[in-house]
């Protein structure tokens, strides 16, 4: 009887662990209603879409240090994202399917930010090169600067105090 009881409390945690493990796995984002989604995991305020179309490295990095048109003036610091800063949105889970851009390329990256294609340019750089992060299959890969084809600007901003 007591083992019973030993191994039914220790199923009771288990599942504990997990719900609460899931109930707070959601609260990573909030969406703020203003083309702006808040990473809390990440201390970071993401655009909630790009650029919505091709853009070289150059043109990235300048839409990315303006941030959104529809938001300009609302919140500075906004630049070009880290490998690793994307590289937290792309979902491994085998069973999340991701969805379709409007590029046509399935991408598994969070539904909570929308890409208009699966290829991001990143903030770092190399002579002629930047990296690139790649959310169809979750890897990255140095691009020569002045291609522009499919590729994405997604701005993001550390979040600060006040503005």
């Amino acid at each position: 009887m007591l083992r019973l009881r030993a191994s039914c409390l220790g199923l009771c945690i288990v599942f504990l662990l997990v719900f609460v493990s899931l109930a707070f796995a959601g609260e990573r984002f909030t969406d703020n209603g203003d083309g702006t989604v808040t990473d809390h995991q990440l201390g970071v305020m993401w655009a909630k879409y790009d650029n919505l179309g091709d853009i070289d490295w150059r043109g990235a990095q300048r839409y990315c240090r303006w941030g959104p048109p529809q938001i300009m003036g609302k919140y500075d610091n906004w630049r070009l994202p880290t490998t690793e800063e994307l590289k937290s949105l792309f979902v491994r889970d085998k069973k999340y399917k991701g969805y379709e851009t409007h590029c046509g390329q399935k991408v598994k990256m969070v539904p909570e930010i929308e890409l208009s294609c699966g290829w991001v340019w990143t903030s770092e750089v190399k002579s002629i090169t930047a990296r690139v992060y790649n959310f169809q299959r979750g890897y990255h890969y140095m691009e020569l600067k002045r291609h522009w084809k499919a590729y994405r600007a997604l701005p993001i901003r550390d979040l600060q105090e006040g503005k």
